[in-house]
């Protein structure tokens, strides 16, 4: 083989990971990705040549080179866009314009969302639900996974193979040259899993125990996934599914989330009475400054807790800035079955307590009372601190969604 700036991996006998490896890129959409990421592209060879994805536009020359060092590029026949997001479709017009494949294939909706990004007039094809496509020795179906988390999101699937392209699912964002799960610390597979499915996926909760079922009923018993970020899971896949169907449930458990921001340590100081007071009742605890702590991961921590307190000092009579970016970001991610409580200091005019009640209200938190005191937290303002949490804790012993 001739030496290459990058090669492809083989993943199985037939198929090859031929992606680009982002080892700077460090927000993602407002989520802190501290170990980068991949943008994870597949080649089937078989009598038809398949390349499934691309990658990040500026990785093109990555993704090309990785083809080069199995087949010429110009011999690929099909490209097949799982998910039209820029992140896996970016480079899509360079592959087609080097390519020129036969065909391109895309959901109905991939078909509009390819479109719209682009606004070309390069033909499409829309391939239905569960529909086949024969390669040779293989066939490539194709599963509509709506709304995971696009409307255009579909999974591809040989049987021959049991191999899954999962597209966004059972992701993660981590760069590292390991191109299998098993090849990696299971504690940094856990940790970067948790985090890409609380930021990602959680929204989207109520539709994966769905779509896991379907995916059972259509004997799809893969033994490789896919994904199209970080790496491909391969032998034991119980606890990959396990894990989504857990973080699916959204139990609350007694894990107490506190995070805040603070001006002249005051709402710390209240934040710390809240700790102080809810680890003597016996709760795990996690206290997070926003003024270190990215809102990634406070949401990541949420994903297996119970209570949410979140404490702002007042600031020309908003909540503090840092807690409204919060606020904003959790709402959208809609983690359900959450009590909580809001807490923090003023000087003279005090609004920000009743602002972020009722953005955790919005939120679906039940709310079980606030603390807020002028300047110092005083004797007083630090007894109500315990107060709240005695309160706080008999809320999450009767939460009814509590396991």
């Amino acid at each position: 083989m001739q030496d290459r700036e990058f090669t492809a991996v083989p993943i199985t006998p037939h198929v090859w990971w031929v992606g680009a490896i982002d080892w700077n890129i460090r927000d993602f959409h407002g989520y802190a990705t501290s170990r980068g990421t991949t943008y994870n592209a597949y080649l089937i060879v078989d009598e038809k040549i398949v390349l499934v994805d691309t990658v990040k536009r500026p990785f093109f020359h990555e993704m090309i080179e990785r083809i080069r060092s199995v087949v010429d590029p110009e011999k690929i026949d099909l490209i097949v866009s799982n998910h039209a997001e820029m992140d896996h479709s970016g480079s899509l017009p360079e592959a087609i314009d080097l390519i020129r494949p036969e065909r391109v294939y895309a959901s109905a909706m991939g078909v509009n969302a390819l479109r719209d990004h682009f606004r070309w007039d390069t033909p499409v094809t829309a391939v239905k639900d569960q529909e086949k496509l024969e390669l040779g020795a293989l066939t490539l179906q194709f599963f509509e996974t709506r709304m995971l988390h696009w409307p255009d999101s579909m999974f591809s699937w040989i049987e021959q193979e049991r191999l899954l392209f999962s597209q966004d699912a059972f992701g993660m964002h981590l760069a590292s040259v390991e191109r299998f799960a098993d090849e990696l610390p299971a504690a940094v597979l856990e940790e970067e899993s948790a985090k890409y499915y609380a930021n990602i996926l959680l929204p989207y909760a109520p539709l994966i125990p769905k779509l896991i079922e379907r995916c059972q009923k259509l004997q799809l018993n893969a033994e490789l996934i896919a994904p199209d970020h970080g790496p491909v899971f391969r032998r034991d896949l119980g606890p990959v599914l396990e894990r989504y169907l857990r973080w699916s449930a959204q139990a609350p458990t007694d894990k107490v989330v506190i995070v805040y921001d603070t001006m002249w340590e005051s709402t710390h100081r209240l934040a710390r009475a809240l700790e102080d007071r809810l680890r003597r009742l016996g709760h795990p605890v996690r206290l997070l400054s926003l003024h270190e702590a990215h809102r990634s991961d406070v949401i990541t921590e949420l994903l297996d807790a119970g209570a949410l307190l979140v404490g702002s000092p007042t600031l020309n009579n908003q909540m503090f800035p840092t807690l409204a970016d919060f606020l904003t970001y959790a709402a959208g991610l809609k983690r359900q079955h959450l009590v909580g409580a809001a807490f923090g200091s003023y000087g003279w005019s005090g609004e920000s307590v009743k602002k972020v009640e009722d953005a955790l209200v919005a939120m679906g938190v039940k709310v079980v009372g606030s603390v807020k005191c002028r300047y110092r937290p005083d004797a007083a303002a630090l007894e109500a601190c315990g107060a709240l949490a005695e309160k706080l804790a008999a809320a999450l012993r009767q939460n009814p969604g509590k396991e």
